[in-house]
Order: structure tokens, then C-alpha cells, then sequence
């Protein structure tokens, strides 16, 4: 049975760390490169960092700062925000990143996925999904959650496996910085549609919550920002507790 890993997520914007409730309300969580250092140092498995506003903006991420950030860490590194074109990858790995998070450029063209998975191979290719709830079906959304597709979650995730993906980050928009637990049905619903890594994301607030994904889910990893930016739980705990739930754990 494959370790469960623990991912902190840096969302930037301006240069900074900041933290929202399901997307809105942004407020400051600290410097990026000091953060990660942190992170790396207390035993996470993996670091994610988002240019949250890179895409809507129409710019490209920060790549002077994944290469700061990518100096003081060795766990490996995922980076998204604004990335459209195969050069675009090419050069947040040259900049120091591991793997490459796309999210609205996968849906306004799929053909990437397959692009950078044939340069770089699938296991650096992670699919971001932001999905929300409306009625009873969870959809796609793009540009920061601000753009609805139309696109049923669990399609959408069957169809970028297909695509080439090797990982999947998915995001509960209508649980993120709630802090009342992770969207459990449609993280298990998506696990169960693909045969690829799934990292679930949003509303993480307590360490019950992380044993709740990784006992009721096939997720492979669970997310979190504020709960470690403020360091309202620590890593090496939270490992701690799982162990204890008899969670394997890296």
C-alpha cells in the first residue's frame, strides 16, 4: 500500500502567501520562500505553489521566485498558475519546479496535457480541478473559480487521465477555508473514476479531517494551507496522529 503524503500549498499572489475562504477574501499568510524552507524542514512530502491570479491576470508565474523557492527545499515541487503553452512548462522546470499544475489552459485546450506529459512525462503533470457544487452535481471551474465550464467533475477527471495526466489535484471550492472537513463524496467519487493519484484539497481544519480523507477516500495525498501557514497544526503532529489511526504515512 503506497504512503499517504501530506502537501502544504503556497497560494500566491503579489509575491506573497495568502489564504481565502472558498476563493474569496484573501488575506496575507507570510513570505513564500520562508514558509516552504519551513515546510520542508518539519517532514512535508511535497510543496504546491499556485500563482492564483497569474491566469487572470494573462502573465506568467513568477518564475524568479520558484527558483528561490526551489533553493531552500528538497521535497518535490509542484508549481501552477498561468501556464499555456509547452515553453511555458519548460521553463518553471528549468526554474526549479518537479511537476506542473494546470488547470484553466487544460480546459481551454486539452491538447497540453499530452504535451508536456510527452516531454516531461505523466508524473509531471498534475491536472488542478476546482470544482463546485451546484444542486446536486459537482462542475469544473476556471480563472480562480471565477469562470463556470459546464463540465461535470468526475467526466472531466476520466478524460484528463485519458489525456495524459499523472496526478490530479482536486479542490472543493464550496469547502475551501472552511475548515469543516474535505468534500469526502466527490473526492471517493473521483478516486474511483481514475487510476491516477488524487490530492484532495479544501477544508482542512483538523486532524480528524485528514484521517477522514485517507480512511473514506483512495486519495493518495491531502492539502492544506492555513492550518500550517498559521501554524494552527504542524506537520510532524499531524503525522504523529495519523500513525496512530493506523494511517500509513511517509
Amino acid at each position: 500500500m503506497l504512503k499517504k503524503r501530506i502537501i502544504p500549498c503556497l497560494d500566491i499572489q503579489d509575491g506573497r502567501a495568502v489564504k481565502g475562504i472558498n476563493f474569496l477574501n484573501i488575506r496575507d499568510a507570510g513570505d513564500p520562500v520562508e514558509l516552504a524552507k519551513r515546510y520542508a524542514d518539519e517532514g512535508a512530502d511535497e510543496l504546491v505553489f499556485l500563482d492564483i491570479t497569474a491566469t487572470v491576470e494573462n502573465r506568467k508565474t513568477w518564475a524568479a521566485l520558484v527558483t528561490q523557492i526551489a533553493s531552500v527545499i528538497n521535497i518535490p515541487f509542484t508549481v501552477g498558475g498561468g501556464i499555456n503553452t509547452l515553453d511555458d512548462a519548460r521553463a518553471l522546470i528549468l526554474a526549479g519546479a518537479d511537476k506542473i499544475s494546470i488547470n484553466s489552459s487544460a480546459v481551454k485546450n486539452p491538447a497540453l496535457i499530452g504535451e508536456i506529459s510527452a516531454e516531461f512525462g505523466n508524473q509531471c503533470v498534475v491536472v488542478a480541478i476546482d470544482a463546485k457544487k451546484i444542486a446536486l452535481d459537482w462542475f469544473v471551474f476556471v480563472h480562480g473559480g471565477k469562470t463556470a465550464t459546464g463540465l461535470e467533475v468526475v467526466s472531466w477527471a476520466k478524460r484528463v487521465e485519458e489525456l495524459g495526466a499523472g496526478e490530479i489535484l482536486l479542490t472543493s471550492m464550496n469547502n475551501d477555508g472552511t475548515k469543516n472537513g474535505f468534500a469526502l463524496e466527490l473526492t471517493e467519487a473521483v478516486c474511483h473514476a481514475v487510476n491516477i493519484p488524487v490530492i484532495a484539497s479544501g477544508g482542512a481544519g483538523t486532524m480528524a479531517h485528514f484521517s477522514d480523507v485517507f480512511s473514506q477516500t483512495a486519495s493518495s495525498a491531502a492539502l492544506a494551507a492555513s492550518i500550517f501557514h498559521f501554524s494552527e497544526i504542524s506537520i510532524p503532529e499531524l503525522k504523529t496522529y495519523l500513525k496512530t489511526k493506523n494511517i500509513a504515512i511517509r
